[in-house]
């Protein structure tokens, strides 16, 4: 099968011929139809996250259809199924009982600790893939399989927030951008410095307001979700939340926070990390966004072309998100 293949940190992914992966018990063997490119690929193949399992096929964005089920797989042949970023917990920690799923200490995750979707196949543990809502093109369906599933999480831990900041206005802010205003709230977008078309995107999602990251929004935040792995992020938006809100950090890396007086996080303001995702997140927002409907915004591009979409999202210059398609499916489109 072609496959786009981490042999090293820091270097480019590598065109490979791979064998065909054979699922084991409760797994599935997945075609892959799609898959989007996520902030934290980025992260592993850039060397962010510690001790990724080399040689690695990266992706956790994944929308296939199961080609064969392993023994007791809770998916049949034919069903279109997603594959997000959790790819297995143990299922017995306090942990996994006590609904936090997301911080069991022996979870793995797909395209880190074992291949995910940057392939023509690959294979999933069928407890943690999602149905696909019948709405969603298999390229639309692909962003909402972590920016919608950790920005669905980060929004939920929000709160009731009316005045809402989003820092960083991507692939996961502007599906979460659509679901808040969908809800009534007010979205404030924050861009990159001099990203005139980043904000008049965001406007066009519905945005109250946008402007850059410099910038001090017309009145103070309730919440703020920093989806940005910018450090220096957080005291700045700290000092856009009004007495009592919340900032929260939406990735899994983000730069060094540099220090900052007490004064702005006094006034019962917190901070707080989103890590990964439970599959109730997962069910839940994928019964939300076809009412809303959340509507993904993608560039495709060839399997083969992997490493010009990472290099084009790692420099802001993808609008939505970048999904990644097999070759044959490429050509046969």
């Amino acid at each position: 099968m072609q496959a786009m293949v981490l042999e090293k940190t820091r270097t480019p992914l590598r065109e490979s011929e791979c064998p065909i992966p054979n699922p084991g018990d409760g797994e599935v063997l997945v075609r892959v139809s799609a898959c989007a490119v996520c902030r934290t690929d980025l992260h592993v193949i850039d060397g962010d996250l510690p001790k990724p399992r080399l040689p690695l096929i990266p992706g956790h964005e994944i929308v296939g259809i199961v080609e064969r089920a392993g023994p007791g797989a809770e998916h049949k042949e034919g069903e279109r199924v997603g594959i997000p970023w959790l790819g297995r917990t143990c299922g017995t920690c306090a942990y996994c009982t006590g609904g936090r799923e997301n911080l069991c200490e022996q979870a793995r995750f797909t395209g880190y600790d074992m291949d995910g979707g940057y392939a023509e196949f690959t294979v999933a543990n069928g407890g943690y893939c999602f149905p696909v809502p019948d709405s969603y093109s298999d390229r639309e369906a692909a962003p909402l399989l972590c920016a919608g599933l950790i920005g669905f999480r980060s929004y939920r831990m929000a709160g009731e927030a009316l005045r809402l900041g989003l820092y960083g206005f991507g692939a996961a802010a502007h599906i979460i951008a659509q679901v808040a205003v969908f809800e009534g709230r007010r979205v404030y977008a924050f861009t990159r410095p001099g990203d005139i078309e980043g904000q008049r995107f965001a406007s066009e999602l519905g945005a109250y307001w946008s402007g850059s990251s410099d910038d001090i929004p017309p009145e103070p935040l309730d919440a703020a979700i920093v989806f940005a792995p910018v450090g220096a992020l957080i005291p700045k938006s700290l000092r856009d939340v009004r007495p009592g809100g919340k900032v929260i950090c939406a990735g899994i890396h983000m730069t060094d926070v540099p220090s900052f007086p007490y004064s702005i996080l006094w006034g019962e303001r917190s901070v707080c990390s989103v890590a990964n995702l439970t599959r109730d997140d997962g069910r839940r927002f994928l019964q939300l966004a076809p009412r809303v409907p959340v509507r993904t915004s993608t560039e495709l591009f060839p399997l083969s072309r992997a490493n010009e979409a990472v290099t084009r999202f790692r420099g802001g210059r993808i609008k939505g998100a970048a999904v990644l398609v097999p070759d044959a499916m490429w050509r046969g489109s």
